[in-house]
């Protein structure tokens, strides 16, 4: 993962967590899925844990124009955006969007994960401001 696609923030978990969600949807992302791995490993295995949160962001527009190419790319969606508890901070993750374009040989989903990518090192730079 480059640091493209990762911030740390010196922020609580919680303001993070906020502040990741402002940003996506600023680039016109929605959350669709929300996985609280924290809660879920406590939950199922009595294991505790870090702040771990999974948000499955999806920018519809980008999403439906890889679709259209190929349908395999539903299996890299929607796009995970990691906020993670490193003690002392907080790290935001996100994938390459350039996955794609390895997963399924398609170089003309490049245009699509460029723009995709652009949008999130827009959320890294605006969490980093």
């Amino acid at each position: 993962m480059t640091d493209d696609f990762s911030t740390e923030l010196g922020h609580p978990f919680t303001d993070a967590v906020d502040k990741v969600r402002a940003a996506l949807a600023a680039q016109g992302f929605g959350i669709l899925t929300e996985i609280d791995i924290t809660a879920t490993m406590q939950a199922k295995l009595g294991v505790g844990m870090e702040d771990y949160l999974i948000l499955g962001a999806c920018n519809p527009s980008l999403a439906h124009r890889a679709l259209e190419i190929d349908r395999r790319v539903g299996q890299l969606m929607p796009c995970n955006v990691v906020v993670r508890d490193i003690g002392g901070g907080v790290l935001v993750e996100a994938m390459d969007p350039q996955l794609m374009v390895q997963f399924t040989g398609r170089p003309e989903l490049g245009e699509v994960a460029d723009e995709a990518a652009a949008k999130l090192r827009a959320v890294m730079a605006a969490l980093k401001a």
